[in-house]
């Protein structure tokens, strides 16, 4: 999906113009992949902009770097505040995505990470359904891979770390050159673990299901607590638990969850079709308070929204 240029940049403090937000070849990020990133998504509402759940976000990035152990010269309220006043000078109104990534940058080379300046950059650019409107509204098409997730003892699985999405792109390119719309990975123990960037769901005997993340080798998804709530609120209980992939197979409904994908049912998962197909009654009213939660629609859901 391409992406639309908006204004400005915010790069370390300053804005920059979209063209001239450039880094040195030589950027040690780009050659090593220490680096951490996040996606947040800003809606239009009634009374405006809403960033949703903004402050978990961020307190994840420093979480992420903090793992990886990346000192970031900027406090949690600052980077909030960066991050509310790069929406307003880019005038989207109708909503947008949000990438904050911290970065090592030029300096020097060499596998060791802690020479390298860290630099900081947050960018918006309006960004539609990831899986399409059509996933959304219809479900999507699910490949296990063979790709397994990372061991915690390979790669920080709680970080979102920038090379460790090497792992989720493998996965993906397979599932979509194979006809599939997105993949299901495993973990070393072939337990199901997550998708290239969503957390998932099934909901068996009525309640839902979810691998533990801890577990799994799973990113502790912010929209798969903000899903864990609102069912609950609906009545349905939650469980986290090991899954294998036949558990899949013989779920009643599906789907996954991601700040780009937002909620998303799963028609089939390597040609099992799941259910009768079509997006279940449990997933399609979570997914509705979910869409109506971002939007600034349900005043119960109103703390997860930072107005800009």
């Amino acid at each position: 999906m391409a992406i639309t240029p908006t204004k400005k940049i915010w790069m370390d403090g300053e804005f920059v113009d979209w063209d001239k937000a450039t880094v040195h070849v030589l950027t040690h990020t780009l050659h090593y992949g220490t680096g951490a990133f996040e996606g947040i998504r800003a809606y239009k509402t009634d009374k405006g902009l809403a960033i949703f759940r903004l402050e978990e976000h961020t307190k994840r990035l420093l979480n992420s770097c903090k793992i990886l152990g990346m000192e970031v010269k900027y406090s949690l309220e600052d980077l909030v505040e960066a991050t509310k006043e790069t929406v307003r000078i880019n005038d989207v109104p109708d909503g947008c995505y949000i990438r904050p990534l911290v970065y090592l940058g030029y300096g020097e080379m060499g596998v060791n990470p802690q020479p390298s300046p860290v630099n900081i950059a947050i960018a918006v650019w309006p960004w539609g359904a990831y899986l399409g409107d059509h996933g959304a509204a219809n479900g999507v098409r699910m490949k296990i891979s063979s790709w397994s997730r990372h061991s915690p003892n390979a790669m920080p699985t709680a970080s979102k770390t920038v090379g460790g999405y090497v792992n989720s792109g493998l996965a993906k390119v397979e599932a979509i050159n194979a006809g599939y719309d997105e993949a299901i990975m495993l973990g070393v123990d072939g337990r199901v673990s997550e998708c290239t960037g969503e957390n998932l769901f099934i909901v068996r005997d009525g309640y839902l299901v979810s691998p533990p993340p801890s577990e799994a080798g799973a990113l502790r998804g912010v929209t798969l607590s903000s899903i864990h709530r609102i069912a609950n609120d609906l009545g349905y209980e939650v469980h986290f638990e090991s899954m294998r992939r036949d558990d899949l197979y013989l779920a009643e409904e599906a789907f996954l969850t991601g700040t780009a994908a937002e909620v998303v049912p799963i028609a089939s998962v390597d040609d099992r079709i799941v259910g009768d197909g079509s997006p279940g009654p449990i997933t399609l009213r979570v997914q509705g308070i979910y869409n109506q939660a971002v939007r600034g629609q349900l005043p119960q859901y109103e703390s997860w929204l930072t107005r800009v």
